[in-house]
C-alpha cells in the first residue's frame, strides 16, 4: 500500500471518531470565550451562541444534529452541566 492509501485509511478510522465526539461534566474547556469555543470546535461542535454570566458561561452548540446547552466556570474553566435541548415535542 503507498503512502496515500495508508493516510487514506487512517482518515476512514479517524473521522467517525471526530464525528462522535462528545464532551462531559468535569472535562476543561478554557476560561475564555476563545478558549472555548476552539475546544468545542476542535471536538465538532458547531456554535451558535455564547452568554457569559458571573458564575456561568453559557454556549449553546450543535453537534451530530442535535443542540446542546453547555455551562462552563469561568473560574476553573471546566464544564458544570451540558442539556440536550429536545424540541422534537413542540410543532
Amino acid at each position: 500500500m503507498n503512502k496515500f492509501g495508508k493516510l487514506a485509511v487512517l482518515a476512514a478510522c479517524v473521522t467517525p471518531g471526530l464525528a462522535m465526539a462528545q464532551i462531559n461534566i468535569g472535562h476543561v474547556l478554557g476560561s475564555s470565550e476563545a478558549d472555548i469555543r476552539s475546544a468545542l470546535e476542535a471536538q465538532g461542535y458547531t456554535i451558535s451562541e455564547v452568554e457569559t454570566e458571573q458564575d456561568e458561561i453559557e454556549i449553546y452548540a450543535f453537534l451530530n444534529g442535535k443542540t446542546y446547552e453547555i455551562e462552563v466556570s469561568p473560574e476553573t474553566g471546566a464544564v458544570i452541566a451540558i442539556e440536550l435541548d429536545d424540541d422534537e415535542g413542540d410543532s
